[in-house]
């Protein structure tokens, strides 16, 4: 069984603040991708972007996310991971990942300012097209999805609690049928 979850979504679902309190909750480890690339690099993610660009940044956060050696972790990628093939495979096969999903609405209420908040945006490109960009990602990678709207973070965590442990249950009741069976159910 996968025993790590990664939580993917748009800036300010909560990957961090859910995914911490999640870990603490079930006895794992949290870990914040965002740091480690700032750790491997000796740099800020907006240096690491003002120097290298949007395409340099996201060669780094690839190899810093498909290196990730963890079990029984919360990890929180930044939002840009969806972009990186090599990471979410590497995620695909050590964990479950969990998508934090908001509405545009939902988002932009709590990010007033997206450059403030270190979401880099190509040129031309507003934080709707952003965001209609990045949800198909999202929605392809998930095996959970969590929607947040209308939810205070209490009930959030409260609800990706139940689908792992839903998801975790449906999980043994799978390998046992594949046991019993023989058969790879898919």
């Amino acid at each position: 069984m996968k025993k790590n979850l990664i939580f993917i979504g748009m800036p300010a679902v909560g990957k961090s603040t859910v995914g911490i309190v999640v870990a603490k909750r079930l006895g794992m480890r949290f870990i914040d991708t965002d740091l480690l690339i700032q750790e491997q690099e000796g740099k800020l993610l907006r240096d690491i972007i003002a120097e290298e660009g949007q395409d340099g940044f996201l060669k780094i956060e690839n190899q810093v996310n498909a290196s990730v050696e963890a079990e029984n972790a919360v990890i929180s990628p930044g939002g840009s991971v969806i972009y990186c093939k090599e990471a979410m495979e590497h995620y695909k096969k050590i964990g479950t990942v969990v998508y934090l999903k908001a509405s545009y609405q939902t988002i932009k209420k709590r990010i007033r300012n997206p450059k403030k908040r270190g979401v880099v945006l190509r040129e031309g490109q507003n934080f709707r097209d952003l965001y209609n960009e990045r949800v198909p990602y999202f929605e392809k990678y998930a095996d959970i999805t969590v929607c947040e709207d209308g939810c205070r973070i209490e009930e959030t965590i409260e609800n990706v609690l139940n689908a792992v442990k839903k998801r975790r249950k449906k999980d043994r009741m799978r390998k046992k049928l594949d046991k019993g069976t023989g058969s790879k159910l898919k």
